[in-house]
């Protein structure tokens, strides 16, 4: 594998309506990367429409994940897929086009001078589009909790359009993460800095989905509330990260 190679993680449960738009997207805004589905055992068939559509072109892979799903247990199997390959760096985003593949260059250029590369919502720049009133007030509310809560600097830690170094991943303990929801961004995000990586932010603007399903439910929402005092108070601080030279675990 090329050293300086690209790895795109979305993962995907019931996203057949976007993905045959957005992997195209993908791969045409960043022409040398490598696409990773990594499917949780969709219903409607995600993963077999993308080998049927896909399966031909070397640079679209696909994951197929059976029993326990959801967000955090996806991206860290994505990340074990990127080191496992040697990629220089990992891109992660959504499936349903809020995060649009047109700033993946720029996170790209920006992860040459930082460690992870934040597609932020509310730094100067930032916004989002199509959002009620109080969805917006809900996501403000949470990023100054977290703030409060871990004393995190970034202005949007629950953003999940992100990229990581491989330095990145090396760094942060993955084989340790607790999370599984979207909480698992503000994980990721306070293990980052804990790690003393560089973390900066770029503006994107965030669009709501326009087909598909969210996939927030009351668990979800209950975790993200809890994960913040839990990393705080309650984790070993060495469980949270990986000490420098110390092997990865096979």
């Amino acid at each position: 594998m090329n050293s300086d190679q690209t790895l795109v993680i979305v993962p995907t449960y019931n996203e057949r309506e976007n993905i045959p738009t957005l992997l195209p997207r993908v791969l045409e805004s960043l022409k040398d990367a490598h696409f990773l589905l990594v499917d949780d055992n969709s219903p409607d068939k995600t993963a077999e429409y993308v080998e049927e559509q896909f399966g031909g072109n070397p640079q679209v892979h696909i994951m197929r994940r059976t029993g326990l799903r959801g967000l955090g247990r996806s991206y860290v199997d994505g990340y074990r897929f990127a080191l496992a390959g040697n990629y220089a760096r990992v891109i992660q985003m959504d499936a349903d086009f809020s995060h649009d593949p047109k700033y993946l260059p720029d996170m790209v250029a920006a992860s040459a001078g930082a460690d992870v590369v934040m597609g932020s919502r509310y730094c100067e720049g930032g916004g989002v589009r199509d959002w009620p009133r109080s969805r917006l007030i809900m996501s403000r509310f949470a990023n100054k909790y977290v703030s409060v809560i871990t004393g995190v600097k970034i202005k949007d830690a629950t953003a999940g359009f992100r990229c990581y170094t491989r330095r990145a991943l090396e760094r942060i303990n993955i084989d340790e993460i607790v999370s599984n929801g979207y909480a698992f961004q503000v994980e990721m995000t306070y293990r980052a800095e804990l790690a003393g990586l560089r973390v900066v932010e770029i503006p994107i603007i965030f669009t709501d989905r326009t087909l598909g399903q969210s996939k927030i439910s009351r668990s979800v929402l209950i975790e993200s509330a809890i994960l913040p005092i839990r990393l705080r108070f309650s984790l070993p601080k060495k469980h949270l990260i990986r000490a420098a030279g110390q092997p990865l675990d096979k």
